[in-house]
């Protein structure tokens, strides 16, 4: 078999299979970008609180999961999670393994890894805040919910957007490292076809390219949020 027809939409081609994991691949990136936000700004309110023990435990997740390679927390949630279920399903009478869901696995691992992350992207851009937007804020009488909807959240997530593009970069390429639990990402099917064709340059060049195309392609979008969140804060006086 010709590269080429290795590579086709056809019945013997590995096209669509290709195409298929790549979608996979975004919608793992994209739903562990959007856990770790979810981390990440619970976190930052934590070490901002001025409350001793939430900074502590918000120090303490950054350093475990900024420190702990990202294969190894993979491996504890997937099969440690598995583990767990399965003992439980034992001691209610059920027999045999018990596997948490591969996709749910590992867009929660890389989430958390990159809730640490986010973190600290999220406290800096609270800090870039201008303290004087906040103090006229309350001065005028508004709550904290109104405050934060108006004034907070939109400064935060224009300050945080270039390094939200960086995150999500490495999310996408952290995905590849969830082929061990067997989702069949784009890293997965291009290690079967692989093993199946015989011809692991082919594929793991066509893999390779894939991901630069999901990188640009993303890599642009964020480049357009970042130009009209600029336009905003320069409308702003910020």
């Amino acid at each position: 078999m010709s590269p080429l027809e290795a590579l086709g939409l056809g019945p013997r081609g590995w096209g669509p299979a290709l195409l298929e994991g790549a979608l996979m691949t975004l919608l793992v990136a994209t739903v562990a970008l959007l856990i770790g936000a979810a981390i990440g700004a619970a976190v930052a309110t934590a070490k901002l609180s001025g409350a001793r023990l939430l900074a502590a435990v918000g120090d303490a997740y950054a350093a475990i999961f900024r420190g702990v390679p990202e294969l190894l927390i993979i491996y504890f949630i997937y099969f440690g999670s598995s583990g767990l279920l399965t003992s439980l399903g034992h001691s209610l009478g059920r027999e045999g393994f018990l596997g948490v869901p591969p996709f749910f696995a590992g867009a929660l691992a890389v989430g958390a890894i990159s809730g640490a992350y986010q973190a600290e992207l999220f406290r800096g851009a609270f800090l870039a805040i201008p303290r004087g937007e906040l103090e006229a804020a309350r001065a005028c009488g508004m709550g904290p919910w109104l405050m934060f909807r108006r004034i907070v959240a939109p400064q935060v997530i224009a300050f945080a957007l270039p390094g939200l593009n960086n995150l999500w970069q490495v999310a996408l390429k952290d995905s590849s490292l969830i082929s061990v639990t067997g989702l069949t990402e784009l890293m997965r099917v291009s290690q079967v076809a692989s093993g199946s064709t015989r011809q692991p340059f082919t594929f793991y060049l066509a893999g390779g390219a894939l991901y630069l195309i999901l990188t640009l392609f993303s890599n642009r979008l964020f480049e357009t949020a970042e130009r009209r969140a600029e336009r905003g804060r320069r409308r702003r006086g910020t």
